[in-house]
Formats: structure tokens, C-alpha cells, sequence
């Protein structure tokens, strides 16, 4: 998949497109439905499959206070928008300037005079340009005038719920992994660097890598099953998301304790995918109380998927 970044650096290769338009945090199963449907327009029309989408998250730059955590980062998004279909994916860097776009002028300047939109699929929900005041409506009454065709994709349905973003963000929050997991499609995955941490895991026997993650985890504390992910190479963890009660501390960390590995991971860039989750943070007696609950993780870590 081809990345252009800025509306600028946009070439078409002379073929119109059918264009998916979101801001896609996630790329749920509702994301995949939008994305397909471009790609099996692109594909039937011999169009350029696009998808259309934002850095930063709109609402970071028109109410910070108020923006939802993100589910992926922009690196992320980008490597699952390829496992799409998609030919290319634009990113629109989202400034005050691109918030004050007239939802026409984006539909006409955007959409169809620069990425050469002849299909343009958004989701049911979908708004867009100044004030958020274009939706689906307005997108259908622009088609015949402006030569495209807009499909609209309906709420998709998991287990009774429409699959959003932020249903998923409330799965996590409540730490519902298996939840968020059907909603996404697959399970909740963090990238992150491990760096230098107190060292009391090892000597309980239990050492442990401190991730420093890339955003926010959006997980309640606790102790987790995770898939960890270092290079090429994967192992099961038990991740303990919290504050370490124990010893007194306050600050969050999330350390993982590699099962059945020995090695340096200092520096390392690893991948964590949280499969389910253990138990609560808790403050124990004693350092060996600490240890026996660990080696009780562990032996449930060890078991079932």
C-alpha cells in the first residue's frame, strides 16, 4: 500500500478512485466493512482504491479535553488499513485551517477534484467539514451534481451492539478484553520499548521488562495473559498493568514477565496483544505472598488461549 501524507503530494496515476472517508481509530470490524466496500468498488469500477483519513484525531485539535484515547496509533492504522485492499492511504494532517473546510468544499475540493472521487463510501454515522454539519444526506444530494456515487454502510451489529470506537474504548476501560476483541476483530494489541525498571522482579524470581508503551494503554489496572511479540519471535506473558501497591509505589507501570525466555530485552521494541485478563492489582502481606501469586499467574498464563 502506497502512504501519501498531505492532500499536496497526492498523485492520482491517472485512475479516478473510490474513496473510504474516516477517521478509522481502530480499525474495528464496522472500519473493515467501509475499507471493503471501497476496495470491491474500486476493483469492479478498475478504480484506485483510496482511503481518506486524518492526523490528528479531529478532536484533539477542536476540544483536547474532550478526545477519546486512541485505540491505534497512526502507524498502526496505517498497516491495518493495508491489510485491506486499499491502494493508497491519504493523510490529511487535521489543523484549525482543514476544520474550517465548508463540508461542499471538501466534498468537491477534496474528495472529487483532488482524489478524483467517482465512488465515495463513508459510514452511517459519518460527519464531516465545518462544524461537522455534512453527513450522509448531504454527501447523497452532492453525488449526481458532482458525478459520484456515495454508499453508505450501515451500523454493523456484534452480538446486539453496534460496533464504534468508543464501545470498544468502554470494553477496554472495563477491562471486557474478550468484548473488545469482537467488536475489533481481533485481540487488543500495544507497542512500546522496554526500559530499565527497579529490577524486584528478579529477584523474586520472576524478572520482568518494563514497556514503556507508545499512548496510553486505556486498560484498568490488573494483572493480564499476553501474547509479547520481540522481533520475529513470540511468547506468552503475564503482564501486571498498576502501581505496585507492594512496595509502596503510585506510579502506573506495565511490566511483563516473559515465560520461559532468558535474555536482554533492554531497548527492545515488542509488541503486546492482551488476551485476557487474570485478576486485580492487589497489595500483598508479604514479598512471599507476592511470589506465590505470581507463580499462580504464571501457571494460568500457561494454560487455555
Amino acid at each position: 500500500m502506497r502512504t501519501v501524507r498531505g492532500l499536496e503530494s497526492f498523485r492520482p496515476e491517472g485512475v479516478a478512485s473510490a474513496v473510504a472517508l474516516g477517521a478509522f481509530d481502530g480499525i474495528h470490524l464496522g472500519h473493515r466493512a467501509i475499507l471493503g466496500t471501497a476496495v470491491a468498488q474500486a476493483r469492479q469500477e478498475k478504480l484506485q482504491a483510496v482511503a481518506c483519513t486524518f492526523d490528528r484525531h479531529p478532536m484533539e485539535v477542536l476540544q483536547p479535553d474532550r478526545a477519546p484515547m486512541p485505540i491505534t496509533t497512526l502507524q498502526e492504522r496505517l498497516e491495518l488499513i493495508g491489510e485491506t485492499g486499499i491502494d493508497t492511504t491519504v493523510v490529511i494532517p487535521f489543523t484549525q485551517a482543514v476544520a474550517a473546510v465548508e463540508a461542499n468544499a471538501f466534498v468537491q475540493d477534496v474528495l472529487v477534484q483532488t482524489l478524483k472521487a467517482r465512488e465515495i463510501v463513508v459510514g452511517f454515522n459519518h460527519r464531516f467539514g465545518r462544524g461537522a454539519r455534512g453527513d450522509t444526506r448531504l454527501l447523497e444530494s452532492l453525488a449526481d451534481p458532482l458525478g459520484f456515487r456515495a454508499h453508505i454502510v450501515p451500523a454493523l451489529m456484534v452480538d446486539g451492539v453496534a460496533v464504534s470506537s468508543s464501545e470498544i474504548r468502554g470494553a477496554l476501560q472495563r477491562g471486557d478484553l474478550p468484548g473488545a476483541a469482537r467488536l475489533l476483530g481481533r485481540h487488543y494489541s500495544i507497542r512500546g520499548a522496554v526500559v530499565r525498571g527497579a529490577g524486584r522482579g528478579r529477584t523474586l524470581g520472576f524478572p520482568t521488562a518494563n514497556v514503556n508503551t507508545d499512548r496510553p494503554l486505556g486498560l484498568p489496572v490488573g494483572v493480564y495473559v499476553c501474547q509479547i511479540t520481540i522481533g520475529t519471535s513470540q511468547h506468552r506473558a503475564v503482564v501486571n498493568v498498576g502501581v505496585r501497591p507492594t512496595f509502596g509505589e503510585n506510579e502506573l507501570a506495565v511490566e511483563a514477565h516473559v515465560i520461559d525466555f532468558s535474555g536482554d530485552l533492554y531497548n527492545e521494541g515488542v509488541k503486546l496483544t492482551f488476551l485476557r485478563r487474570l485478576r486485580e492489582e492487589r497489595k500483598f502481606p508479604s514479598i512471599d505472598a507476592l511470589r506465590q501469586q505470581i507463580a499462580l499467574d504464571v501457571a494460568a498464563a500457561r494454560q487455555g488461549p
